[in-house]
């Protein structure tokens, strides 16, 4: 390519299979705050043209990006990859503070809902749970200075080569 690629601005939504739309949004809305924003429903995919009922449920975070779901009206969850650990897959929401994380792992818990950590990456400190789709969801914050962050980018390119390089020679 001779020009730059499009600036892709943020995320506009991260869109999952959902077994159950209400389940779905009573979780999201009820439990992690986030309205419901735009509910689409089609007997067709516009894309492909394919016959397939659906409801498309869009939640917002505070930047204005979703977290959307499709419930395809047959009661069943995206199904896990048979070759991927469960924890690999997984959608990271930021919060505020490390005092935030605490607070939204106090009130997950007592909704019943099993956590994972806090756990302290070095630059990030996040909590691990699944929503009732089967999602492993993170939420985490920033721990990082900024001299970190631009030392993390510097070596990003190096970091990923040699991985690369002793992935080969493990091959």
């Amino acid at each position: 390519m001779t020009s730059r690629f499009e600036t892709i601005e943020r995320l506009h939504h991260f869109a999952w299979r959902c077994r159950d739309a209400e389940e779905t949004r009573q979780f999201y809305e009820d439990v992690l705050g986030l309205p419901l924003t735009h509910v689409v429903r089609a007997e067709n995919v516009p894309s492909t043209g394919e016959h397939c009922p659906y409801v498309h449920l869009f939640f917002q975070l505070a930047d204005g990006s979703s977290i959307a779901f499709f419930d395809l009206g047959d009661n069943e969850s995206a199904l896990p990859s048979p070759n991927t650990p469960a924890w690999v897959n997984h959608v990271a929401l930021r919060v505020g503070s490390i005092e935030a994380v605490q607070r939204a792992k106090s009130r997950l818990e007592e909704a019943g809902i099993e956590v994972l950590g806090v756990t302290d990456h070095g630059f990030v400190h996040s909590i691990y749970f699944f929503d009732p789709n089967g999602v492993r969801l993170e939420l985490t914050t920033d721990t990082a200075d900024a001299a970190y962050a631009a030392a993390a980018r510097a070596e990003a390119r190096e970091q990923l080569d040699a991985w690369m390089q002793e992935k080969r020679s493990r091959a």
